[in-house]
């Protein structure tokens, strides 16, 4: 592991202005879970790293008139312990509950988990040198790809790891970024970026961005959600394939339908044409399988990992009959 200094800042301005100094040498720690790992494993050489548990006033939840306030170190478990998280937006309580273990919800963070890095075995290996990495291909392609994307993968293949990114978008969440220019809110639906865009980065942060806040607009009355995550071990991994579905109003008629896959592509992945076959028709158990079944229209499975469109299949479906 390399030497690296350790900073302190008191305030997201030092935080933001140390990120800018750093240039692109410098990363932020919230809860560690993640990043640690990557240093310890030689897939990241940090100069510099900004421990944000330094800054005070960025772990809360607040419910205000606009909705829900969550600040950036706010941890996983505080999350899903939070009764107006529980009362008002059932399915973020559960894809908080559904991440890792006890001990890693108490100390992950909101922040961290939707700005994680991929989980994919050839850019975790240190002595590989894919696209995500400046290299010139993505190793899964013809490789090992049993855990790989089946939408929107060139020309990388990784997943998307986070529990809470299908949710909050499917909520239509935002974040509130920092940087020395000051502040800006990005919808999250807007925050991943696909590898065809930049294919060594997974958001759209800026190199002296930060995350500060996410907020999510109030719950109307009627609204229903609900996450369900598959996974290969029964105890607790990261999604083969995850669903994450919102909806307004009666079951005959839904409004304002969202449903979101996790664990599929490189980012979280709003399934727009299931979404159209819904509209207008009521949620019974033949028209939410034919949603499900248009879900897969635009999947591209590679040698290893068909048999995540029959998990999407099953997801959507689920998902779907929990708010009907």
């Amino acid at each position: 592991m390399n030497s690296f200094r350790w900073a302190e800042p008191k305030s997201v301005e030092q935080a933001a202005a140390l990120l800018a100094a750093g240039q692109g040498k410098t990363c932020l720690m919230s809860g560690g879970t993640d990043l640690l790992g990557q240093i310890k494993e030689g897939i990241i050489a940090a100069d510099v790293v900004i421990d944000l548990a330094a800054i005070p006033g960025l772990s809360y939840i607040r419910r205000e008139k606009e909705g829900l306030r969550i600040g950036a170190m706010t941890t996983i478990a505080e999350l899903a312990s939070d009764p107006a998280v529980q009362r008002e937006y059932p399915g973020l309580r559960q894809a908080a509950f559904l991440i890792a273990s006890p001990q890693l919800r108490n100390v992950g963070t909101v922040g961290g988990n939707l700005c994680q890095r991929p989980r994919c075995w050839y850019f975790r290996n240190s002595g590989i040198i894919c696209a995500k990495k400046g290299g010139d291909m993505c190793y899964a392609f013809e490789g090992k790809n049993k855990y790989h994307a089946i939408f929107g993968g060139s020309p990388c293949y990784i997943v998307y790891p986070s529990d809470l990114a299908p949710m909050l978008i499917a909520l239509e969440a935002a974040v509130t970024v920092a940087s020395p220019k000051g502040e800006r809110t990005i919808p999250l639906a807007e925050f991943y970026a696909l590898p065809d865009r930049d294919v060594q980065r997974e958001n759209v942060l800026a190199a002296d961005e930060l995350v500060r806040e996410v907020r999510i607009p109030p719950a109307g009355k009627g609204d229903r959600s609900a996450y369900l995550k598959l996974e290969e071990r029964g105890s607790w991994d990261f999604a083969l394939v995850s669903c994450a579905v919102r909806a307004s109003g009666p079951a005959r008629s839904p409004g304002g339908l969202r449903i979101v896959l996790g664990g599929v592509a490189p980012v979280p992945w709003r399934l727009g044409k299931a979404e159209a076959a819904l509209k207008g028709k009521s949620l019974t158990d033949g028209v939410i399988r034919g949603a499900a079944r248009a879900a897969l229209k635009d999947s591209e499975p590679l040698a290893e990992n068909g048999y995540k469109t029959a998990l999407v299949e099953a997801a959507v479906t689920r998902a779907l009959l929990s708010i009907a």
